[in-house]
């Protein structure tokens, strides 16, 4: 998976530029480095507008500098952090500014195609980058992947799913690798029936039974979109082929992700539903770092049960394998429309089951007037994910 190998020097603190700072996984990083901040030497923090929270952080974490995207934000900002001695900027350069200094790794997780643009301009020779950031492999996952292999950087993924794979994947026996198994809680609707499904609220949704996520994860896990978009990213970060992936609804969490090999062995990652441990595993590989999670506890566990995912309750999971199928730009479509229906449901527009609807209406929209085909350059998948997303607006604006 990874297109080279990133030397961190363990004698020396890590330099670490965090993209995304304020959001969950931002969040979750934060924590790992204050307990361990002499491990760390906090080059830049990245988010989007929220100044309050990023100059908390950036104190906090004795960052080097703080940066928003948002160049209206400025003024709070400085004026929050003013007398620390951290350098302060905004705006869309500032951003692209921030991946440029120098840094052994770069975690990519501001949320949407607004992260696409500073996470491929991080892609730098002996650098690893720990990605969370769904759009740069569902949205440009040949751009980004291609632009991974000829830098020679390392690409670790954050994301449980992924990360539990790869530490069960014997890249060098790939050959060997019959299936590719992630797993999905089924959310909070994994028993409803769809009369039960076509009523569902915000509030329901957003009440995941196992983690605890931003607003469109926790709504995309509740249509197992999410799940759908994890198996186009997969397609990416492993050499199989597509029908060598598969999902399994597993409501415990406990298993993240399985391997089945061709001599009938099945290897799988198991832990508690927290972000840090994957976190973790990604800023310390290939050795492991000390993790305050709960343990998981088979034996109080008692049971782990799975079954496989509703192609009927879950339209959305098979929106997204098609897309993977089609190839070209389909996923970046699927990736936009989603987007933009899921803000639509939560803001009251229209009904959960017509997020899924949204999308498939959006990609045959888009498939009819001939716009799926493969994008050359980032600047061509930018300019398809913002008319998916207009498409999308348009659907919702017609019901």
């Amino acid at each position: 998976m990874a297109a080279g190998t990133a030397f961190i020097d363990e004698t020396a603190p890590i330099r670490i530029t965090v993209l995304g700072a304020t959001g969950s996984i931002g969040q979750s990083l934060a924590d790992l480095i204050e307990r361990s901040p002499e491990r760390f030497d906090v080059v830049s923090l990245v988010a989007n507008r929220d100044a309050r929270s990023l100059a908390a952080m950036a104190k906090t974490l004795r960052a080097s500098s703080a940066v928003l995207a948002d160049a209206s934000c400025y003024e709070d900002l400085a004026g929050r952090l003013e007398g620390t001695g951290i350098a302060v900027s905004a705006g869309d350069a500032a951003v692209l500014e921030a991946v440029e200094r120098e840094a052994d790794i770069v975690v990519g997780a501001i949320v949407g195609a607004a992260g696409l643009a500073p996470t491929m301009a991080a892609i730098k020779p002996g650098r690893r980058i720990a990605l969370a950031n769904k759009e740069c492999l569902v949205c440009a996952g040949d751009l980004f992947m291609e632009k991974i292999r000829r830098s020679g950087a390392e690409l670790l993924p954050v994301d449980s799913e992924h990360n539990a794979i790869f530490q069960v994947f014997e890249s060098e026996r790939a050959d060997q690798v019959e299936k590719v198994i992630l797993t999905a809680s089924g959310g909070p609707f994994r028993t409803f029936s769809s009369a039960e499904i076509a009523g569902v609220t915000p509030e329901q949704a957003l009440k995941h039974p196992n983690w605890d996520m931003g607003a469109r994860i926790t709504i995309d896990s509740a249509t197992m979109m999410n799940k759908g978009l994890e198996v186009i990213e997969a397609s990416h970060l492993f050499p199989v082929r597509h029908d060598q992936l598969d999902v399994l609804v597993h409501p415990q969490s406990a298993v993240h992700g399985l391997v089945q090999y061709s001599d009938g062995s099945l290897l799988a990652q198991l832990g508690s539903p927290d972000m840090r441990t994957p976190i973790a595993h990604c800023l310390a590989y290939p050795r492991r770092m000390a993790v305050p999670v709960r343990r998981l506890d088979l034996a109080e566990l008692g049971t782990l049960t799975f079954e496989a995912a509703d192609p009927e309750r879950f339209p959305a999971l098979g929106l997204a394998i098609g897309a993977m199928k089609a190839g070209g730009a389909a996923p970046a479509a699927l990736n936009a429309a989603d987007e933009i229906a899921v803000e639509a449901f939560l803001n009251g527009k229209i009904r959960f089951p017509d997020i899924p609807a949204a999308i498939e209406a959006v990609l045959e929209r888009m498939t009819g007037e001939g716009r799926l085909a493969a994008c050359a350059r980032i600047e061509d998948v930018l300019a398809l994910d913002t008319e998916a997303r207009q498409k999308t607006r348009e659907w919702i604006a017609s019901r």
